[in-house]
C-alpha cells in the first residue's frame, strides 16, 4: 500500500484542483461539478485558505482534497472528497485531521462542517473526531413561474445595496458559512426589499439576483406572523422574477418562514447536517 502524503492546495493550479475535485464527486448524492473559473470564485467568496487546504496524493496520483475557509476566530471545512477507489482507507480522516491541525495553529475557536443527510460515512468521520450536530439545513428550490396564490396586501419598498448588507448583519437567525454577510458581500448582485402589511406586520428579504437564477434568500420578520410576512415577500419576489429559477441553501429546518416558502411552491431538494467542533 502506498504512503499517503498531504500537500498544501496552494501547490496546485486551479485546473488541477478542479479535475481532482470532480473525480471525487462523480458518484456523490449531489455531485456539484466545478470548473476552474468557478473554483477560483469559490475560493474568494468563501475565504478559502489555500495554504491550509489539503490535497492527498500517493505515488500514483491524487487521492482526494479538502478545503478550509477561515474567518476571524472560526473555520469551515468544505469540498471534502476522496476518489471512490481509495475510500475507507483513511484518506478522508487524514485530511480532516490535517485541517484541524491547521485550525489549531491559527488559534481558531471552532470548526464547522455541513454533511449531506444520509451520507453516513462522512457523518461518522466527523462525529468520531468530536463534532456535534447543531441542526438540520434544507436546500430548497422553485421552478420559474408566477405565484399561484393571492398575496397578503403589503406596501413594498426597495432597499439599497449597502442597507441590504447591513440588514444581513442584523438578522436574528444564525447563518451558515455560505450565507454569512462576508459571503454575500463577496458574491455580489445582492438586492433587497421590505414589506409592511396593513395590520402593522413587517419584514424584509435579501437575495442574490443573477441572470438566470434567484438564490441566497434570507427573510426576517420584524413584527407579526412570519408566515404571513414571508408569503407577502416571496409573492412579490416571484411576481417580479417569474421567469427565473430559484435555489436557496441552508434554510434551518425549523425556520418559521419555511411554511411560506412551501406556500409559494418551493420543494425540498435535500438536507444537510450542520456539525461543530470547539477547539
Amino acid at each position: 500500500m502506498s504512503t499517503i502524503d498531504l500537500l498544501s492546495a496552494s501547490a496546485f493550479t486551479y485546473q488541477e484542483l478542479t479535475e481532482a475535485y470532480n473525480q471525487t464527486r462523480v458518484d456523490y448524492l449531489v455531485p456539484m461539478p466545478m470548473n476552474a473559473s468557478k473554483l477560483r470564485e469559490y475560493v474568494i467568496m468563501y475565504d478559502i485558505d489555500m495554504q491550509a487546504s489539503v490535497v492527498a496524493v500517493d505515488g500514483y496520483g491524487v487521492l482526494g482534497l479538502s478545503m478550509l475557509g477561515v474567518r476571524s476566530d472560526r473555520a469551515w471545512i468544505s469540498r471534502l472528497g476522496v476518489i471512490q477507489s481509495n475510500r475507507r482507507g483513511g484518506t478522508g480522516g487524514a485530511m480532516v485531521d490535517q485541517l484541524l491541525d491547521e485550525s489549531r495553529k491559527r488559534h481558531l475557536k471552532y470548526v464547522i462542517i455541513e454533511v449531506i443527510k444520509n451520507n453516513a460515512p462522512a457523518y461518522n468521520l466527523f462525529v468520531k473526531r468530536g463534532f456535534q450536530e447543531t441542526r438540520e439545513l434544507l436546500v430548497i428550490g422553485r421552478p420559474p413561474s408566477p405565484p399561484k396564490i393571492i398575496a397578503p396586501k403589503a406596501h413594498i419598498k426597495s432597499v439599497p445595496y449597502q442597507q441590504a448588507l447591513e440588514l444581513i448583519k442584523q438578522r436574528y437567525s444564525k447563518p451558515t458559512w455560505i450565507e454569512e454577510a462576508e459571503s454575500l458581500a463577496h458574491s455580489g448582485n445582492i438586492e433587497a426589499f421590505s414589506a409592511t402589511l396593513p395590520d402593522g406586520s413587517s419584514g424584509w428579504i435579501v437575495y442574490q439576483n443573477t441572470i438566470f437564477q434567484i438564490s441566497r434568500i434570507t427573510i426576517q420578520t420584524e413584527s407579526g406572523d412570519p408566515v404571513k410576512v414571508g408569503t407577502a415577500l416571496l409573492h412579490h419576489l416571484h411576481r417580479e422574477y417569474s421567469k427565473k429559477d430559484t435555489k436557496t441553501e441552508n434554510l434551518p429546518a425549523d425556520d418559521p418562514h419555511w411554511p411560506a416558502f412551501k406556500e409559494l411552491g418551493y420543494y425540498e431538494m435535500f438536507r444537510r447536517h450542520e456539525l461543530i467542533l470547539y477547539l
